[in-house]
């Protein structure tokens, strides 16, 4: 897995371009599509999960992202690759015209031949590549169910701990520090133990994730942000949130797609990382 001190991250191209694997831009898609069960999984209108943007048909290099921001197409096109996959598209705010920033995002992935393929829930709650799962892991926590159900999926993960609370925050904050991250916590942890927990990659605090946290028997629940009211809900159950960034919380998936493609296909990756504070 590609971390933020790997030298996978921002990478130039490597070789000519005739030396090295390369794939069907069509094979890749579809053998993304059939993994992230892409258009069986739902989700918000706005992700328009699957390839957004085509190339001329071919993949030498994969860069993968968070966000596909100007940035990161930026950055793409820097380092060779003419795949982007990333978790949040293109379209999050819905129809634009093609003006400004919007244009200059298009521009440089007409003219560097960069096809974008975005998987925002498919990837959260896939069982081994999943942000969710992969944060589990990375906090040395061990899921035994789905959590924050969203209509017939569960996006997380939860499961059973006996440790103090104290200890699980130690290492959130160390994985958040190496995404560019910060953390806060919705209640001091003092000498307070952790035996159910739940993770919720992203935005994942809500009225409804904590209701759902509380209906379930969870006293610690780690997400990457969520709004002020969930804070308070919080204190008022004493129930303990960890908010660990969504930037942070959401870069092992695409590390994770990364790395998939290529062992599938052969075809080298580099993850670009580019924290953004929240």
């Amino acid at each position: 897995m590609s971390t933020p001190n790997d030298d996978r991250i921002l990478a130039q191209a490597t070789g000519n371009g005739l030396d090295t694997p390369v794939a069907s831009l069509r094979d890749v898609v579809q053998a993304l599509d059939t993994e992230l069960r892409t258009f069986d999984i739902p989700d918000y209108g706005g992700a328009v999960n699957g390839l957004q943007v085509a190339n001329r048909g071919t993949v030498r290099k994969v860069a993968v992202a968070v966000d596909a921001s100007r940035a990161a197409i930026t950055e793409a096109a820097i380092s060779g690759a003419n795949l982007l996959v990333v978790h949040h598209g293109l379209f999050w705010g819905g129809a634009q015209p093609l003006t400004g920033v919007h244009y200059e995002k298009f521009r440089t992935l007409f003219g560097a031949d960069i096809a974008v393929y975005s998987t925002h829930l498919p990837l959260d709650c896939h069982p081994e590549l999943g942000n969710n799962v992969r944060l589990a892991q990375a906090l040395g926590l061990v899921p035994s169910a789905g959590f924050a159900r969203y209509k017939s999926i569960d996006v997380g993960v939860m499961g059973d701990a006996n440790e103090p609370t104290a200890n699980v925050l130690a290492r959130v904050e160390a994985f958040a520090a190496r995404y560019g991250g910060s953390v806060r916590t919705s209640i001091p942890v003092g000498s307070r133990t952790t035996k159910r927990w739940a993770i919720c990659t992203g935005g994942g605090a809500s009225t409804e994730t904590l209701r759902e946290a509380r209906e379930r028997g969870v006293d610690t629940l780690i997400v990457g942000e969520g709004p002020h009211h969930t804070t308070v809900e919080a204190l008022e159950h004493d129930f303990c949130v960890i908010y660990a960034g969504h930037y942070a919380t959401e870069t092992l998936g695409v590390q994770a797609l990364g790395a998939w493609i290529e062992a599938r296909f052969g075809v080298p990756w580099t993850f670009l990382h580019l924290p953004t504070g929240s």
